[in-house]
């Protein structure tokens, strides 16, 4: 069972240096006039609109149960999630590509291009810190699984998001900085306007996949297959409980919920068996803090 990386850090780390990079790349991108570079600031900006979303998410998630929300609102985290992919895609690839195709029939020469790069540069260092921060919290998600693999199972959407943006950021000054040094180099203004077009495609994929993943935790994904297995064996290895017949989890923002249907290991009477399944439920609760809501049903078949 993996643990939890501090979401709340990586996103004030990435909202730090994307504001910072903002700055710089919209005066260097007056300045030169550098399509890859204007579609470079309408990211950065794009980003830091999306970390302030996904920390009024964290936020909003931790509201208390009503009786109109009974399970809270720990899944709203999941639709500021998925407006963040969308805002990646809409804002930052759209326009990437829109910028890049109108700069393709510009004839307007890259003023001062060396000013772009030094931005450029500055700005692959300070998000570098960013993808630091932010990895430093996923490894100690994914434990011991690959990268890939903890983006597939994780279920903390706003991490989830927080990497794809910072993947998509430094790749996306990456090819920022080889366009307009091949501008410079060639004199050809077709190789910015590439630039900008690959920065919005780059975007795009990823905003895809990000996407993707919050998809599947809005329609109601269970909790992570190693933690759904763990509470599976811990109730079965409870002396109250015979045998686990099923166990049905779900995750709901920041907490899980629980339903386990059993054979109790002997026959009692009612107020036996409810002593013993409050037994199992708070051992349950105090062994996976993340539960907050458990139902407990016995029975002898599934």
């Amino acid at each position: 069972m993996s643990a939890k990386g501090d979401s709340v850090k990586a996103i004030l780390y990435a909202l730090g240096a994307n504001f910072a990079i903002f700055c710089g790349k919209l005066v260097a991108a007056v300045v030169s006039g550098s399509g890859s570079m204007m579609a470079e600031a309408v990211h950065s900006l794009a980003d830091c609109g999306n970390q302030v979303l996904l920390l009024y998410g964290l936020r909003h998630a931790k509201r208390p149960p009503t009786p109109e929300f009974p399970l809270g609102y720990g899944k709203a985290l999941y639709f500021w999630s998925f407006l963040v992919a969308l805002m990646l895609f809409s804002v930052g690839g759209v326009f990437s590509i829109y910028e890049g195709i109108h700069k393709f029939h510009s004839t307007e020469p890259l003023r001062m291009p060396w000013i772009a790069v030094g931005v450029l540069v500055f700005s692959i260092a300070a998000e570098s810190v960013s993808m630091r921060a932010c990895l430093r919290e996923v490894d100690i998600a994914r434990g011991d699984r690959s990268l890939w693999r903890w983006f597939r199972e994780s279920r903390q959407s706003e991490l989830i998001v927080i990497f794809g943006e910072d993947l998509a950021a430094l790749a996306g000054l990456v090819l920022a900085l080889a366009a307009v040094l091949l501008t410079m180099v060639t004199g050809d203004l077709r190789w910015d306007a590439a630039g900008s077009i690959a920065i919005g495609v780059l975007l795009m994929v990823v905003a895809v996949f990000v996407a993707n993943q919050v998809k599947s935790l809005l329609i109601g994904q269970s909790v992570e297959p190693a933690l759904r297995a763990a509470i599976a064996d811990f109730v079965n290895a409870r002396p109250e409980v015979k045998r686990v017949l099923n166990v049905i989890s779900m995750q709901m923002g920041p907490d899980v919920m629980v339903a386990i249907k059993a054979e109790m290991s002997r026959e009692l009477d009612t107020d036996d068996i409810v002593e013993q399944i409050n037994q199992v439920e708070t051992a349950l609760k105090a062994r996976f803090p993340d539960v907050r809501w458990c139902f407990f049903e016995p029975d002898v078949a599934d």
